[in-house]
């Protein structure tokens, strides 16, 4: 049975970790709406030149382009034996077009990660990024100047967007567009609220007794 898997959470949940080790365990694709959305306008498809003219403009991407583009990717031999979902579907326009898109494909599997915002807050605003390479980072005390990249060894800077009072807007924003989500998903046997405030290895293992929950459960 195909694995098809969205994984959804807050900023700093830990779903891009998650979502990138389960795919390598199960060997199937983690499908990121950036990085599709990227790989479109590279490529200079269609839907990919009209993605850029949209951000180019300075404005949001709609659904219709955005569903476009999953579309085409999940329509790739790749996805034969499952796809990890990340950051798609955002609405529930996305989320019914993407039911459609799966018919006569395994049942969707749904993990929320759920993580309280002050842990969220905590985790973000001590991030860092690296200014050369882009790793990103935690940093190791608290002394300016002192903390370095261990893969480059550049300095560890503090992104603009993970600052407390950013980090805050981003939160209320999130929860005010994902509930509607939550909302339409979460009577689905298929649905898993998955407690992420834990350390990585063990919110890993419920994902993964959750993801087998699912398939076990599937007619």
């Amino acid at each position: 049975m195909a694995l098809n898997l969205v994984m959804f959470g807050p900023p700093g949940a830990g779903k891009g970790t998650q979502a990138r080790r389960l795919a390598d365990e199960r060997g199937i694709p983690q499908i990121s709406t950036g990085d599709i959305l990227r790989e479109a306008v590279q490529a200079e498809t269609e839907l990919g030149l009209q993605a850029k003219a949209v951000m180019d403009a300075g404005e949001l991407v709609s659904d219709a382009i955005v569903v476009g583009i999953a579309r085409e990717r999940l329509a790739r031999d790749d996805t034969a034996r499952g796809f990890i979902l990340d950051g798609f579907p955002r609405t529930v326009a996305q989320a019914s077009a993407l039911d459609t898109m799966l018919n006569g494909r395994d049942p969707l599997v749904i993990v929320e990660l759920a993580v309280p915002d002050e842990t969220l807050v905590r985790r973000l605003s001590r991030r860092r990024v690296c200014s050369d390479c882009g790793a990103i980072g935690t940093p190791q005390s608290d002394g300016p100047g002192t903390d370095r990249c261990t893969a480059c060894d550049g300095p560890l800077v503090q992104r603009s967007d993970d600052r407390e009072e950013v980090v805050r807007e981003r939160l209320r924003v999130y929860r005010e567009q994902t509930s509607p989500l939550v909302e339409f998903y979460g009577r689905r046997p298929t649905y898993h609220s998955v407690d992420g405030d834990r350390a990585p290895e063990v919110v890993a293992k419920a994902v993964g007794d959750a993801v087998d929950a699912s398939i076990g459960a599937a007619p």
